[in-house]
């Protein structure tokens, strides 16, 4: 009887083994549960990836090129005769100093012809250039050069101790030009002075021309300086796009080099 009560050890082996494939789906289960987290979490990482390079691949923002990529030698955009007109026997022209002669250029000539007793008269004649390049931020060069020249325009014509000022716009001188004209009275005597402000493309030029007599002479003619002055600007206008300028009796250009326009692929000016 007591060896009926006792438990057959195979019956024991059984249960555990019972009992461990009972564990065994709710493992299943969990992996599973695991496995799909991880998959879901994939495909996030997955979609950010393809919008970060989607974005990426947008393109850049872009803005007009700007025509002309360097400037004239300034003291060479006149030429010799023209010099001789305007500022007789003047000496080499004055450069102005520039950080980037490419960007910002300029050069001035003086003159004084003693006359003797019935005094002098006298002559100076600047130069100056300014050059605007594309900026995806600020604009295309033309448009930022257009800007500075209307502003230009409006400080001649606001000169300080300007008197009867006039003005008028000059045609065939680069794509807008305007010109002012204006008494100016210091001590010595009153000057002329005649200013023309251009615009060719990304290029601002403003040319400033003034006469006085000194010492008892008269007064130059306006008029004459004005026609000299439009003349000397439309020649220094030449000189920026490269179209010719003044030359010598054999030959030899006498208005400098000129300025680099952009390559031919670059897109045209609306």
């Amino acid at each position: 009887m007591q060896r009926r009560a006792q438990r057959d050890p195979s019956v024991k082996r059984l249960h555990r083994v019972l009992a461990g494939a009972a564990v065994v789906p709710a493992m299943l289960i969990v992996a599973g549960c695991s496995s799909d987290s991880g998959s879901d979490d994939g495909k996030d990482k997955a979609a950010d990836r393809s919008a970060s390079a989607s974005a990426s691949a947008s393109p850049s923002p872009t803005v007009r090129a700007a025509v002309y990529k360097d400037l004239p030698e300034a003291c060479d955009v006149l030429s010799k005769k023209t010099l001789d007109d305007l500022v007789p026997k003047a000496k080499s022209g004055k450069e102005s100093q520039s950080e980037d002669i490419s960007t910002r250029a300029g050069c001035s000539w003086d003159s004084l012809a003693n006359n003797g007793v019935d005094g002098s008269q006298f002559r100076w004649l600047s130069v100056s250039m300014l050059r605007f390049e594309s900026d995806t931020t600020r604009g295309a060069g033309d448009e930022l050069a257009k800007e500075y020249y209307d502003k230009q325009v409006g400080d001649v014509q606001a000169a300080e101790g300007a008197e009867d000022t006039k003005s008028e716009p000059v045609t065939d001188t680069g794509d807008e030009a305007t010109a002012v004209r204006y008494d100016l009275k210091k001590k010595e005597g009153t000057f002329k002075q005649q200013t023309v402000v251009a615009r060719v493309e990304n290029v601002v030029l403003t040319l400033d021309y003034n006469g006085a007599g000194l010492a008892g002479d008269k007064a130059p003619s306006a008029d004459d300086l004005m026609k000299d002055a439009k003349k000397a600007a439309k020649e220094a206008v030449k000189a920026v796009t490269g179209s010719g300028g003044g030359k010598s009796s054999d030959g030899d250009a006498e208005s400098g080099s000129p300025s680099k326009p952009a390559s031919s692929s670059a897109p045209a000016k609306d």
